[in-house]
């Protein structure tokens, strides 16, 4: 049986930690076969497919993005649901989630699929990766079915309290996906459609495998008045939901942008932002796991209406966040160059160009790791006490940040100017959700005013 936990009691930094680690292990699992994905193509095929990968990052992200917003909006409804122990709501909220789900699934395959190819050439993608940019991110598309059903039913095992199962399912996609990786593009020269094919059919059995432990969850024995339509349930999922979809297509709105600035560097410069980027997406998963178990707290926690705990559980998750974010930083700093050389295999003078651009953004990205952190936490933190509207403005605010920036930095400072309007996203963005939750936590759970007699 699938177990859940009850974060409402208990020692927060216990619960956030045993929380996280799970989470943290299976999301570098999942960074990990995409990052095989480009280190696979790159050595396999070389620096123009690895661009190819590149190019084709931020409109995955675009759908993906949404995709995990909508759920995470939806879990939200499912913890608050667990922790006020009411479980004929649970069971309704999982199965309306499920249904917008089924939707969801319908519009964005045919709507990917559609303006997969015009988007690319809207960015201005350079002629020597843009086919295979397209394939492989069709390819991606076709799989939509499966990324929409695991994220769901991901979600609704970490909104009870449940992350080991998601890891134990991402290990077993990540080595499939690397075995997969190797046969297709290696031994059957598939090329780029083989790291794509292998992709999606990983995340198939990370998916069944979620589905497997869902239905064996006692709480969640779903019976049929429990699938009748609930409008009103509909409506509180879209509300917290949508905002959180859109919140993470904003953020993909600028990602598209700043590929638009890439391309026009060059498929060399493509090529090093990708290797980098990749290695970025790994950086982010300490701060990604120990938020998301942050949202996870607050959210049963404001439904048992305990306040005080979620404002101490989001200071550990700060504390313990930035502490790693630095340790990070020494790691890339020391040896990021060597990282990235894994990544390709070409001329030693295109290698070499590759690295000079790759490098100095890990240095400025691992530096800054610290707010990208804190923003994840702040972020997640108010999404779990219902609060979806700031994460989305957020949102906007990162999206305004990171346009504004590249398009002004980069007419001074070239290339450099696309490492520190990512940045400068970030802060912005952490500013807002910084104010916004302690405002809100001053606002539900004021704190007690203590008189010192002398």
């Amino acid at each position: 049986m699938a177990k859940v936990t009850d974060m409402t009691t208990g020692s927060p930094t216990r619960l956030l930690v045993g929380f996280a680690l799970p989470m943290l292990l299976g999301n570098m699992f999942q960074q990990l076969y995409s990052m095989v994905d480009t280190i696979v193509v790159g050595r396999g095929v070389g620096v123009e497919a690895l661009a190819s990968v590149g190019a084709a990052g931020w409109l995955d992200w675009l759908v993906l993005g949404i995709i995990i917003g909508l759920t995470q909006g939806f879990a939200i409804l499912i913890s608050q649901r667990f922790g006020a122990e009411d479980f004929h709501g649970l069971r309704k909220a999982v199965t309306m989630s499920a249904l917008l789900s089924l939707v969801t699934i319908i519009v964005f395959t045919i709507t990917a699929l559609s303006i997969a190819r015009p988007l690319l050439e809207l960015l201005d993608t350079p002629a020597q990766t843009i086919d295979g940019a397209h394939l492989y991110i069709s390819i991606i598309y076709m799989g939509i079915p499966i990324i929409v059903t695991y994220n769901l039913l991901a979600a609704v095992l970490r909104a009870l309290g449940n992350s080991k199962t998601p890891l134990i399912a991402m290990v077993i996609a990540s080595i499939i996906n690397i075995v997969l990786d190797v046969l297709f593009v290696m031994g059957f020269g598939w090329g780029i459609a083989g790291a794509a094919i292998a992709t999606v059919t990983a995340q198939l059995f990370s998916c069944l495998f979620c589905l497997f432990s869902v239905v064996r969850i006692p709480v969640l024995k779903l019976k049929k008045e429990d699938w009748k339509i609930d409008g009103a349930t509909c409506k509180e999922l879209l509300r917290l939901g949508l905002p959180v979809a859109l919140q993470n297509a904003v953020i993909s709105g600028g990602g598209l942008v700043v590929q638009y600035i890439v391309n026009g560097f060059g498929y060399i410069f493509v090529a090093g932002v990708t290797a980098a980027h990749k290695l970025c997406g790994l950086m982010e998963q300490a701060g990604s796991s120990f938020a998301s178990a942050m949202g996870t707290f607050a959210g049963q926690n404001l439904g048992a209406k305990k306040y005080d705990r979620i404002r101490e559980g989001i200071k550990k998750a700060l504390l313990i966040s930035v502490v790693i974010a630095f340790s990070i930083a020494a790691i890339v700093i020391g040896f990021g160059r060597y990282i990235v050389r894994f990544f390709i295999s070409d001329e030693p003078e295109i290698v070499a160009q590759v690295v000079d651009a790759a490098y100095p953004y890990l240095v400025i990205m691992s530096l800054c790791l610290f707010v990208l952190y804190a923003l994840f936490v702040y972020r997640t933190t108010l999404q779990g006490m219902g609060d979806t509207m700031i994460p989305m403005i957020s949102g906007i605010v990162e999206l305004l940040m990171r346009i504004g920036m590249v398009f002004l930095l980069t007419s001074f400072v070239g290339q450099y100017g696309v490492y520190f309007a990512e940045v400068g996203a970030w802060i912005g963005a952490a500013v807002l959700l910084m104010i916004a939750y302690y405002w809100r936590i001053g606002k539900i759970c004021p704190k007690q005013k203590t008189n010192i007699i002398a």
